[in-house]
């Protein structure tokens, strides 16, 4: 082998280890054309929905990321196989980019913190995306709520006994909004957008929500796009909304800008 390519090698190392550069084989051809009729929507909630149909009935897997405290972190791409946040993952990088050889590129900063391939700069809750700089996500909660929405003082990631659950990640204090599911009616349930991001509030110490999903409207009804993990479903659908949070504590909103 010679020095030229030996140096082309280590060069394109580089690339794959920061995350520079562009690489258009990270996304499926069949991609190409949901991401062309994506790109003519102006409004991001629409874009949202449109990008996010492709998704449905794809089976759901959880952890197909690689990484951990004790496994170096790897940009995982799969597009086959999600569970509720990796959806979201994919969706709101898909919905950033332009031509199919960004798509790698926006999904690093979606996914992580100063563009950092890293298991303690990956965004693992909810809420991160509204605290991320840029204002590409924002949280609604209050205004969609008013004066129905509560606020929780969270240490994310800090469980009861003080241990982590997620070790190698640090502890975050942060006060999540939310609404209470039994203050939700037609009103408050009037003003959420297609294309929002929809958690499911959790009391639970450490964690911000549950469960995530994409608020569809269709057919004069709200839904909830998301990945399902139940055994009797197991892939992506479409849940009647009102009827999916009967029993929740709560939902926390984000919209996309």
């Amino acid at each position: 082998m010679n020095g030229r390519r030996i140096v082309g090698l280590l060069m394109v190392l580089v690339l794959l280890a920061t995350g520079s550069g562009r690489c258009e084989s990270t996304l499926p051809s069949d991609w190409h054309e949901v991401l062309t009729k994506a790109s003519r929507l102006t409004d991001p909630g629409e874009r949202i929905v449109r990008i996010s149909e492709r998704f449905l009935d794809t089976p759901y897997r959880a952890q197909t990321l690689v990484g951990s405290a004790d496994t170096p972190e790897q940009l995982t791409i799969r597009l086959d196989a999600v569970d509720c946040f990796t959806l979201l993952d994919y969706v709101e990088a898909l919905r950033r980019t332009g031509d199919p050889g960004e798509f790698r590129n926006r999904l690093i900063e979606v996914r992580y913190r100063d563009g950092i391939i890293a298991w303690n700069q990956r965004r693992h809750f909810f809420t991160d995306w509204a605290a991320a700089p840029g204002g590409r996500l924002v949280d609604v909660t209050a205004e969609v709520g008013g004066d129905r929405a509560r606020q929780a003082a969270k240490v994310l990631n800090r469980k009861v006994d003080g241990s982590r659950y997620l070790a190698g990640v640090a502890e975050q204090e942060r006060p999540v909004r939310f609404i209470p599911t039994q203050r939700l009616d037609a009103k408050v349930l009037g003003r959420l957008h297609p294309g929002d991001y929809l958690g499911i509030y959790t009391d639970q110490a450490g964690l911000d929500v549950s469960h995530v999903g994409i608020v569809v409207r269709k057919d004069g009804r709200l839904w909830l796009r998301h990945a399902s993990s139940r055994r009797e479903v197991g892939r992506v659908v479409d849940s009647d909304l009102s009827a999916y949070l009967a029993g929740k504590p709560g939902i926390v909103i984000l919209r996309p800008q």
